[in-house]
Protein backbone atom coordinates (compact mmCIF):
# COMPACT_ATOMS: atom_id res chain seq x y z
CA UNK A 1 0.00 0.00 0.00
CA UNK A 2 1.57 3.34 -1.06
CA UNK A 3 2.63 5.70 1.72
CA UNK A 4 1.96 9.42 1.41
CA UNK A 5 3.82 11.97 3.58
CA UNK A 6 2.10 15.37 3.86
CA UNK A 7 4.31 18.19 5.21
CA UNK A 8 2.11 21.24 5.82
CA UNK A 9 1.49 23.48 8.82
CA UNK A 10 -2.18 24.11 7.94
CA UNK A 11 -4.54 21.68 9.75
CA UNK A 12 -7.13 22.11 6.98
CA UNK A 13 -4.69 20.85 4.34
CA UNK A 14 -3.66 17.84 6.40
CA UNK A 15 -7.34 17.08 7.03
CA UNK A 16 -8.09 17.37 3.30
CA UNK A 17 -5.53 14.65 2.54
CA UNK A 18 -6.81 12.42 5.34
CA UNK A 19 -10.33 12.80 3.91
CA UNK A 20 -9.27 12.26 0.30
CA UNK A 21 -7.60 8.94 1.15
CA UNK A 22 -9.86 7.70 3.93
CA UNK A 23 -10.85 4.60 1.93
CA UNK A 24 -7.57 2.99 2.98
CA UNK A 25 -5.83 2.59 -0.37
CA UNK A 26 -2.98 4.84 0.83
CA UNK A 27 -1.24 5.22 4.18
CA UNK A 28 -1.19 8.95 5.02
CA UNK A 29 1.43 10.35 7.41
CA UNK A 30 1.65 14.03 8.30
CA UNK A 31 4.19 16.54 9.61
CA UNK A 32 3.75 20.20 10.52
CA UNK A 33 7.33 21.46 10.16
CA UNK A 34 10.24 20.95 7.78
CA UNK A 35 12.36 19.35 10.51
CA UNK A 36 9.61 16.91 11.46
CA UNK A 37 8.92 16.06 7.83
CA UNK A 38 12.58 15.48 6.95
CA UNK A 39 13.02 13.22 9.97
CA UNK A 40 9.94 11.21 8.96
CA UNK A 41 11.17 11.02 5.36
CA UNK A 42 14.61 9.76 6.37
CA UNK A 43 13.19 7.26 8.88
CA UNK A 44 10.47 5.64 6.77
CA UNK A 45 10.91 6.48 3.09
CA UNK A 46 7.41 7.25 1.69
CA UNK A 47 6.26 6.66 -1.88
CA UNK A 48 5.11 10.26 -2.42
CA UNK A 49 5.72 13.54 -0.56
CA UNK A 50 3.31 16.48 -0.54
CA UNK A 51 5.17 19.61 0.57
CA UNK A 52 4.06 23.15 1.36
CA UNK A 53 6.72 25.53 0.06
CA UNK A 54 6.27 27.87 3.05
CA UNK A 55 6.75 26.24 6.47
CA UNK A 56 7.36 27.85 9.87
CA UNK A 57 10.97 26.66 10.10
CA UNK A 58 12.00 26.73 6.41
CA UNK A 59 11.85 29.11 3.48
CA UNK A 60 11.53 28.77 -0.26
CA UNK A 61 12.94 25.60 -1.80
CA UNK A 62 15.21 24.57 1.08
CA UNK A 63 13.03 21.66 2.28
CA UNK A 64 12.44 20.44 -1.25
CA UNK A 65 16.16 20.38 -2.00
CA UNK A 66 16.91 18.54 1.25
CA UNK A 67 14.28 15.90 0.39
CA UNK A 68 15.83 15.48 -3.06
CA UNK A 69 19.29 15.15 -1.52
CA UNK A 70 18.09 12.17 0.55
CA UNK A 71 16.36 10.41 -2.36
CA UNK A 72 15.75 12.11 -5.72
CA UNK A 73 13.53 9.26 -6.91
CA UNK A 74 10.63 10.01 -4.55
CA UNK A 75 8.04 12.21 -6.34
CA UNK A 76 7.45 15.52 -4.53
CA UNK A 77 4.16 17.35 -5.07
CA UNK A 78 4.21 20.99 -3.98
CA UNK A 79 1.24 22.75 -2.41
CA UNK A 80 1.27 26.51 -2.88
CA UNK A 81 -0.84 29.48 -1.90
CA UNK A 82 -1.39 32.63 -3.90
CA UNK A 83 1.78 34.44 -4.82
CA UNK A 84 4.06 31.39 -4.46
CA UNK A 85 3.70 29.99 -7.99
CA UNK A 86 7.15 31.18 -9.08
CA UNK A 87 8.74 29.14 -6.29
CA UNK A 88 6.77 26.10 -7.40
CA UNK A 89 7.91 26.55 -11.00
CA UNK A 90 11.52 26.80 -9.89
CA UNK A 91 11.10 23.55 -7.96
CA UNK A 92 9.51 21.91 -11.01
CA UNK A 93 12.57 22.85 -13.02
CA UNK A 94 14.69 21.11 -10.37
CA UNK A 95 12.63 17.94 -10.56
CA UNK A 96 9.43 18.33 -8.53
CA UNK A 97 6.64 16.09 -9.78
CA UNK A 98 3.80 18.65 -9.81
CA UNK A 99 2.32 21.52 -7.85
CA UNK A 100 -1.21 22.17 -6.58
CA UNK A 101 -2.84 25.49 -5.84
CA UNK A 102 -4.91 25.99 -2.70
CA UNK A 103 -7.78 25.35 -2.18
CA UNK A 104 -7.38 21.70 -3.18
CA UNK A 105 -9.84 19.77 -5.34
CA UNK A 106 -10.16 16.25 -3.90
CA UNK A 107 -10.84 14.52 -7.24
CA UNK A 108 -7.76 16.08 -8.88
CA UNK A 109 -5.79 15.34 -5.73
CA UNK A 110 -6.50 11.60 -5.78
CA UNK A 111 -5.71 11.34 -9.47
CA UNK A 112 -2.42 13.18 -9.16
CA UNK A 113 -1.24 11.25 -6.10
CA UNK A 114 -2.18 7.99 -7.82
CA UNK A 115 0.03 8.86 -10.81
CA UNK A 116 2.88 9.94 -8.53
CA UNK A 117 2.66 6.69 -6.53
CA UNK A 118 2.77 4.67 -9.76
CA UNK A 119 5.82 6.64 -10.91
CA UNK A 120 7.48 5.97 -7.54
CA UNK A 121 6.78 2.25 -7.85
CA UNK A 122 8.33 2.11 -11.31
CA UNK A 123 11.53 3.72 -10.03
CA UNK A 124 11.91 1.78 -6.80
CA UNK A 125 10.49 -1.69 -7.45
CA UNK A 126 13.25 -3.88 -8.92
CA UNK A 127 12.78 -5.28 -12.41
CA UNK A 128 14.72 -8.49 -11.79
CA UNK A 129 16.47 -10.66 -14.35
CA UNK A 130 17.18 -13.92 -12.49
CA UNK A 131 19.28 -16.64 -14.05
CA UNK A 132 17.39 -19.33 -12.18
CA UNK A 133 13.79 -19.67 -11.07
CA UNK A 134 13.26 -17.28 -8.14
CA UNK A 135 11.16 -17.56 -5.04
CA UNK A 136 8.17 -15.20 -4.94
CA UNK A 137 9.44 -11.65 -4.48
CA UNK A 138 7.73 -8.26 -4.33
CA UNK A 139 9.56 -7.03 -7.42
CA UNK A 140 8.57 -7.57 -11.05
CA UNK A 141 10.50 -10.27 -12.85
CA UNK A 142 11.76 -10.69 -16.39
CA UNK A 143 11.64 -14.45 -16.41
CA UNK A 144 12.50 -16.94 -19.12
CA UNK A 145 15.09 -19.48 -20.22
CA UNK A 146 14.39 -19.61 -23.95
CA UNK A 147 17.11 -18.42 -26.32
CA UNK A 148 15.20 -15.25 -27.28
CA UNK A 149 14.84 -14.14 -23.63
CA UNK A 150 18.50 -14.88 -22.96
CA UNK A 151 19.33 -12.48 -25.77
CA UNK A 152 17.09 -9.86 -24.14
CA UNK A 153 19.00 -10.17 -20.83
CA UNK A 154 22.32 -9.87 -22.62
CA UNK A 155 21.11 -6.82 -24.54
CA UNK A 156 19.98 -5.09 -21.32
CA UNK A 157 23.36 -5.81 -19.78
CA UNK A 158 25.22 -4.43 -22.79
CA UNK A 159 23.28 -1.19 -23.09
CA UNK A 160 22.27 -0.29 -19.52
CA UNK A 161 25.54 1.42 -18.65
CA UNK A 162 25.75 3.31 -21.95
CA UNK A 163 24.12 6.72 -22.36
CA UNK A 164 22.38 5.87 -25.64
CA UNK A 165 18.77 5.81 -26.82
CA UNK A 166 17.11 2.39 -26.74
CA UNK A 167 14.13 1.17 -28.77
CA UNK A 168 12.16 -1.75 -27.28
CA UNK A 169 9.92 -3.64 -29.72
CA UNK A 170 7.29 -6.23 -28.98
CA UNK A 171 3.60 -7.03 -28.91
CA UNK A 172 1.34 -5.65 -26.20
CA UNK A 173 1.80 -7.47 -22.90
CA UNK A 174 5.29 -8.82 -23.59
CA UNK A 175 6.96 -6.70 -20.88
CA UNK A 176 8.42 -3.68 -22.69
CA UNK A 177 8.08 -1.44 -19.63
CA UNK A 178 9.87 -4.06 -17.49
CA UNK A 179 12.79 -4.00 -19.93
CA UNK A 180 12.88 -0.19 -19.78
CA UNK A 181 12.93 -0.27 -15.98
CA UNK A 182 15.69 -2.89 -15.95
CA UNK A 183 17.80 -0.67 -18.23
CA UNK A 184 17.16 2.32 -15.95
CA UNK A 185 17.87 0.44 -12.73
CA UNK A 186 21.17 -0.92 -14.05
CA UNK A 187 22.25 2.43 -15.49
CA UNK A 188 24.38 5.25 -14.09
CA UNK A 189 21.16 7.27 -13.77
CA UNK A 190 19.49 4.85 -11.35
CA UNK A 191 19.52 7.42 -8.52
CA UNK A 192 17.72 9.98 -10.69
CA UNK A 193 14.05 10.13 -11.79
CA UNK A 194 12.41 7.65 -14.15
CA UNK A 195 9.16 8.79 -15.78
CA UNK A 196 6.99 6.61 -18.02
CA UNK A 197 4.55 8.16 -20.52
CA UNK A 198 2.16 6.19 -22.72
CA UNK A 199 1.82 8.28 -25.87
CA UNK A 200 -1.34 6.41 -26.91
CA UNK A 201 -3.11 7.12 -23.60
CA UNK A 202 -2.79 10.93 -23.76
CA UNK A 203 -4.89 12.95 -26.23
CA UNK A 204 -2.87 14.35 -29.11
CA UNK A 205 -3.47 17.96 -28.12
CA UNK A 206 -2.17 17.32 -24.58
CA UNK A 207 0.83 15.07 -25.26
CA UNK A 208 3.14 17.86 -26.41
CA UNK A 209 2.29 19.92 -23.32
CA UNK A 210 2.82 16.87 -21.08
CA UNK A 211 6.28 16.27 -22.53
CA UNK A 212 7.58 19.80 -23.09
CA UNK A 213 5.39 22.02 -20.91
CA UNK A 214 3.73 25.29 -21.86
CA UNK A 215 3.68 28.97 -20.99
CA UNK A 216 0.70 30.66 -19.42
CA UNK A 217 -1.73 31.69 -22.15
CA UNK A 218 -0.17 29.43 -24.80
CA UNK A 219 -3.66 28.09 -25.57
CA UNK A 220 -7.20 28.54 -24.25
CA UNK A 221 -6.94 26.33 -21.17
CA UNK A 222 -3.31 27.23 -20.31
CA UNK A 223 -4.14 29.16 -17.14
CA UNK A 224 -0.67 28.76 -15.67
CA UNK A 225 2.83 27.86 -16.72
CA UNK A 226 3.52 24.12 -16.86
CA UNK A 227 6.87 22.35 -16.65
CA UNK A 228 6.96 19.27 -18.86
CA UNK A 229 8.31 15.80 -18.17
CA UNK A 230 11.57 16.34 -20.06
CA UNK A 231 12.38 19.31 -17.86
CA UNK A 232 11.27 17.56 -14.66
CA UNK A 233 13.42 14.50 -15.26
CA UNK A 234 16.68 16.38 -15.93
CA UNK A 235 19.53 13.96 -15.26
CA UNK A 236 17.20 10.97 -15.32
CA UNK A 237 15.41 8.70 -17.80
CA UNK A 238 12.14 8.97 -19.72
CA UNK A 239 10.31 5.95 -21.11
CA UNK A 240 8.01 6.76 -24.03
CA UNK A 241 5.65 3.87 -24.74
CA UNK A 242 3.78 3.64 -28.07
CA UNK A 243 5.94 6.26 -29.79
CA UNK A 244 4.21 5.47 -33.08
CA UNK A 245 1.22 7.44 -31.82
CA UNK A 246 3.03 10.79 -31.74
CA UNK A 247 1.94 13.57 -34.09
CA UNK A 248 4.41 14.90 -36.71
CA UNK A 249 4.97 18.05 -34.62
CA UNK A 250 5.79 16.06 -31.49
CA UNK A 251 8.03 13.77 -33.53
CA UNK A 252 9.97 16.82 -34.74
CA UNK A 253 10.43 18.08 -31.18
CA UNK A 254 11.55 14.65 -29.96
CA UNK A 255 14.07 14.49 -32.80
CA UNK A 256 15.57 17.83 -31.79
CA UNK A 257 15.67 16.81 -28.15
CA UNK A 258 17.59 13.63 -28.97
CA UNK A 259 20.00 15.54 -31.19
CA UNK A 260 20.58 18.64 -29.07
CA UNK A 261 18.99 17.98 -25.65
CA UNK A 262 17.11 21.26 -26.15
CA UNK A 263 13.47 22.29 -26.66
CA UNK A 264 10.98 25.13 -26.16
CA UNK A 265 7.80 25.01 -24.14
CA UNK A 266 4.57 25.53 -26.09
CA UNK A 267 3.99 29.25 -26.52
CA UNK A 268 7.48 30.16 -25.32
CA UNK A 269 10.68 31.37 -26.92
CA UNK A 270 13.06 30.34 -24.13
CA UNK A 271 15.27 27.39 -25.07
CA UNK A 272 15.37 24.82 -22.28
CA UNK A 273 18.52 22.72 -21.96
CA UNK A 274 18.10 19.28 -20.42
CA UNK A 275 19.96 16.00 -19.94
CA UNK A 276 17.61 13.06 -20.32
CA UNK A 277 18.12 9.51 -21.50
CA UNK A 278 15.31 8.29 -23.75
CA UNK A 279 13.98 4.74 -23.89
CA UNK A 280 11.19 4.26 -26.45
CA UNK A 281 8.87 1.35 -27.11
CA UNK A 282 6.16 0.36 -29.56
CA UNK A 283 4.16 -2.61 -30.78
CA UNK A 284 3.85 -0.99 -34.21
CA UNK A 285 6.04 -1.61 -37.25
CA UNK A 286 7.96 1.69 -37.28
CA UNK A 287 9.90 0.71 -40.36
CA UNK A 288 6.69 0.23 -42.31
CA UNK A 289 5.31 3.46 -40.86
CA UNK A 290 8.32 5.34 -42.21
CA UNK A 291 7.71 3.80 -45.64
CA UNK A 292 4.08 4.95 -45.46
CA UNK A 293 5.12 8.46 -44.41
CA UNK A 294 3.44 8.17 -41.00
CA UNK A 295 6.65 8.32 -38.97
CA UNK A 296 9.72 10.48 -39.54
CA UNK A 297 12.55 8.48 -41.04
CA UNK A 298 15.22 10.61 -39.33
CA UNK A 299 13.53 10.08 -35.93
CA UNK A 300 13.31 6.34 -36.57
CA UNK A 301 17.06 6.22 -37.18
CA UNK A 302 17.69 8.23 -33.99
CA UNK A 303 15.52 5.91 -31.92
CA UNK A 304 16.91 2.77 -33.52
CA UNK A 305 20.44 3.20 -32.14
CA UNK A 306 20.09 0.05 -30.02
CA UNK A 307 17.05 -2.20 -30.41
CA UNK A 308 15.76 -4.88 -28.06
CA UNK A 309 13.02 -7.14 -29.46
CA UNK A 310 10.82 -9.03 -27.04
CA UNK A 311 9.39 -12.35 -28.28
CA UNK A 312 5.65 -13.08 -27.97
CA UNK A 313 4.76 -15.66 -25.34
CA UNK A 314 3.55 -18.15 -27.96
CA UNK A 315 7.13 -18.37 -29.30
CA UNK A 316 8.79 -18.95 -25.92
CA UNK A 317 8.19 -22.70 -25.59
CA UNK A 318 8.77 -24.07 -22.09
CA UNK A 319 8.88 -20.54 -20.64
CA UNK A 320 5.09 -20.76 -20.31
CA UNK A 321 5.43 -23.44 -17.63
CA UNK A 322 8.15 -21.44 -15.88
CA UNK A 323 5.97 -18.33 -15.83
CA UNK A 324 2.92 -20.29 -14.67
CA UNK A 325 4.84 -21.71 -11.70
CA UNK A 326 6.25 -18.30 -10.77
CA UNK A 327 2.98 -16.37 -10.93
CA UNK A 328 0.98 -19.09 -9.18
CA UNK A 329 3.41 -18.90 -6.26
CA UNK A 330 3.27 -15.11 -6.27
CA UNK A 331 -0.53 -14.81 -6.50
CA UNK A 332 -1.04 -17.67 -4.07
CA UNK A 333 1.12 -15.82 -1.56
CA UNK A 334 -0.63 -12.51 -2.20
CA UNK A 335 -4.14 -13.96 -1.98
CA UNK A 336 -3.49 -16.36 0.90
CA UNK A 337 -4.25 -19.43 -1.25
CA UNK A 338 -0.98 -21.34 -1.72
CA UNK A 339 -0.83 -23.58 -4.79
CA UNK A 340 0.88 -26.90 -4.09
CA UNK A 341 0.56 -28.36 -7.59
CA UNK A 342 -0.92 -27.85 -11.05
CA UNK A 343 -3.09 -30.65 -12.41
CA UNK A 344 -1.61 -32.08 -15.65
CA UNK A 345 -4.77 -31.21 -17.61
CA UNK A 346 -4.57 -27.60 -16.39
CA UNK A 347 -0.86 -27.40 -17.23
CA UNK A 348 -1.53 -28.79 -20.73
CA UNK A 349 -4.32 -26.26 -21.35
CA UNK A 350 -2.11 -23.37 -20.27
CA UNK A 351 0.71 -24.54 -22.55
CA UNK A 352 -1.60 -25.05 -25.55
CA UNK A 353 -3.29 -21.64 -25.40
CA UNK A 354 -1.76 -19.10 -27.86
CA UNK A 355 -1.79 -16.14 -25.40
CA UNK A 356 -2.59 -13.25 -27.76
CA UNK A 357 -2.30 -10.89 -24.76
CA UNK A 358 1.10 -12.39 -23.85
CA UNK A 359 2.41 -12.30 -20.27
CA UNK A 360 -0.13 -9.70 -19.17
CA UNK A 361 -2.99 -12.00 -20.20
CA UNK A 362 -1.30 -14.96 -18.50
CA UNK A 363 -1.10 -13.01 -15.23
CA UNK A 364 -4.79 -12.08 -15.43
CA UNK A 365 -5.88 -15.66 -16.13
CA UNK A 366 -3.78 -17.10 -13.29
CA UNK A 367 -5.02 -14.56 -10.76
CA UNK A 368 -8.63 -15.33 -11.72
CA UNK A 369 -7.93 -19.05 -11.43
CA UNK A 370 -6.33 -18.77 -7.99
CA UNK A 371 -9.32 -16.77 -6.75
CA UNK A 372 -11.69 -19.50 -7.98
CA UNK A 373 -9.52 -22.29 -6.59
CA UNK A 374 -10.60 -24.53 -3.71
CA UNK A 375 -7.99 -26.78 -2.11
CA UNK A 376 -4.29 -26.52 -2.85
CA UNK A 377 -4.21 -27.81 -6.43
CA UNK A 378 -4.99 -25.82 -9.57
CA UNK A 379 -7.44 -27.97 -11.52
CA UNK A 380 -8.49 -27.41 -15.13
CA UNK A 381 -12.00 -26.62 -13.89
CA UNK A 382 -10.67 -23.45 -12.23
CA UNK A 383 -9.36 -22.07 -15.54
CA UNK A 384 -11.57 -19.78 -17.66
CA UNK A 385 -13.57 -21.62 -20.31
CA UNK A 386 -11.72 -20.02 -23.23
CA UNK A 387 -8.43 -21.40 -21.85
CA UNK A 388 -9.74 -24.91 -21.24
CA UNK A 389 -11.41 -25.22 -24.62
CA UNK A 390 -10.76 -22.22 -26.90
CA UNK A 391 -12.16 -23.86 -30.02
CA UNK A 392 -15.49 -24.66 -28.35
CA UNK A 393 -15.97 -21.28 -26.70
CA UNK A 394 -19.28 -19.81 -27.94
CA UNK A 395 -18.85 -16.90 -30.32
CA UNK A 396 -20.49 -13.65 -29.26
CA UNK A 397 -23.32 -12.18 -31.31
CA UNK A 398 -22.02 -10.76 -34.59
CA UNK A 399 -21.85 -7.01 -34.85
CA UNK A 400 -23.84 -4.97 -37.34
CA UNK A 401 -25.47 -7.67 -39.44
CA UNK A 402 -26.48 -10.01 -36.61
CA UNK A 403 -28.37 -7.44 -34.50
CA UNK A 404 -27.34 -5.48 -31.46
CA UNK A 405 -24.78 -6.95 -29.12
CA UNK A 406 -26.47 -8.48 -26.06
CA UNK A 407 -24.85 -6.72 -23.11
CA UNK A 408 -27.09 -8.45 -20.57
CA UNK A 409 -25.93 -11.83 -21.84
CA UNK A 410 -22.29 -10.74 -21.95
CA UNK A 411 -22.18 -9.27 -18.43
CA UNK A 412 -24.23 -12.10 -16.95
CA UNK A 413 -22.04 -14.68 -18.64
CA UNK A 414 -18.81 -13.13 -17.43
CA UNK A 415 -20.14 -12.84 -13.86
CA UNK A 416 -21.21 -16.47 -14.03
CA UNK A 417 -17.74 -17.43 -15.23
CA UNK A 418 -16.21 -15.82 -12.14
CA UNK A 419 -14.54 -12.94 -13.98
CA UNK A 420 -12.31 -10.70 -11.86
CA UNK A 421 -11.62 -8.31 -14.73
CA UNK A 422 -15.10 -7.49 -16.02
CA UNK A 423 -14.59 -3.73 -16.35
CA UNK A 424 -11.62 -4.14 -18.72
CA UNK A 425 -13.38 -6.94 -20.62
CA UNK A 426 -16.46 -4.76 -21.12
CA UNK A 427 -14.38 -1.80 -22.32
CA UNK A 428 -12.59 -4.01 -24.83
CA UNK A 429 -15.94 -5.42 -26.05
CA UNK A 430 -17.39 -1.91 -26.41
CA UNK A 431 -14.30 -0.70 -28.29
CA UNK A 432 -14.45 -3.65 -30.68
CA UNK A 433 -18.16 -3.11 -31.38
CA UNK A 434 -17.73 0.62 -32.07
CA UNK A 435 -14.72 0.10 -34.36
CA UNK A 436 -16.36 -2.68 -36.37
CA UNK A 437 -19.55 -0.67 -36.84
CA UNK A 438 -17.70 2.47 -37.95
CA UNK A 439 -15.42 0.51 -40.32
CA UNK A 440 -18.45 -1.15 -41.87
CA UNK A 441 -20.02 2.28 -42.29
CA UNK A 442 -16.90 3.51 -44.15
CA UNK A 443 -16.54 0.27 -46.16
CA UNK A 444 -13.20 -0.36 -44.49
CA UNK A 445 -11.76 3.08 -45.27
CA UNK A 446 -9.48 3.62 -42.26
CA UNK A 447 -8.86 7.32 -42.91
CA UNK A 448 -12.60 8.07 -42.89
CA UNK A 449 -13.12 5.80 -39.88
CA UNK A 450 -10.39 7.55 -37.91
CA UNK A 451 -12.03 10.90 -38.70
CA UNK A 452 -15.44 9.65 -37.46
CA UNK A 453 -13.88 8.18 -34.31
CA UNK A 454 -11.81 11.30 -33.60
CA UNK A 455 -8.50 9.42 -33.35
CA UNK A 456 -5.37 9.24 -35.48
CA UNK A 457 -5.08 6.74 -38.31
CA UNK A 458 -2.06 5.23 -36.52
CA UNK A 459 -4.07 4.75 -33.35
CA UNK A 460 -6.86 3.10 -35.35
CA UNK A 461 -4.37 0.75 -37.02
CA UNK A 462 -3.01 -0.32 -33.63
CA UNK A 463 -6.51 -0.92 -32.28
CA UNK A 464 -7.48 -2.95 -35.36
CA UNK A 465 -4.40 -5.14 -34.85
CA UNK A 466 -4.86 -5.48 -31.09
CA UNK A 467 -8.58 -6.32 -31.31
CA UNK A 468 -8.19 -8.83 -34.13
CA UNK A 469 -10.35 -6.93 -36.63
CA UNK A 470 -9.94 -7.99 -40.26
CA UNK A 471 -10.69 -5.82 -43.29
CA UNK A 472 -11.19 -7.28 -46.76
CA UNK A 473 -14.39 -7.05 -48.79
CA UNK A 474 -16.14 -6.99 -45.44
CA UNK A 475 -15.18 -6.12 -41.90
CA UNK A 476 -15.21 -8.56 -39.01
CA UNK A 477 -13.41 -9.32 -35.77
CA UNK A 478 -11.76 -12.57 -34.73
CA UNK A 479 -14.47 -13.02 -32.11
CA UNK A 480 -17.08 -13.27 -34.86
CA UNK A 481 -15.39 -16.20 -36.57
CA UNK A 482 -16.28 -18.92 -34.07
CA UNK A 483 -13.86 -21.79 -34.29
CA UNK A 484 -12.84 -20.97 -37.88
Amino acid sequence: MPTLLVIDDEPAIRHAFQRAFRDGDHVVRTATTAAEGLAEFARDRPDVVVLDVHLPDATGLDTFRRVRAIDARVPVVLVTGHGTTDLAIEAMKEGAYEYLLKPLELADLRQLIGRAAQSSRLMRTPALMPEVEPAPVPGDVLLGRCAAMQEVYKAVGRVAGQNVTVLVLGESGTGKELVARAIYQHSRRADKPFLAINCAAIPEQLLESELFGHEKGAFTSAERKRIGKFEQSHGGTIFLDEVGEMTPLTQAKILRLIQEQRFERIGGSETVQTDVRLIAATNADLEQMTEDGRFRRDLYFRLNVFTIKLPPLRERGDDVGLLVDHYLKRFGHELGKPVAEVEPAAAAALRAYPWPGNVRELQSVLKQSVLRMSGSALLADFLPEHIRNPAAAPAPAALGEGGAFDWDQFVGGRIGAGSENLYAEALERMEREVLVRVLKHTDGNQLQAARVLGITRGSLRNKIRALGISIARSVWSDDEQGDG
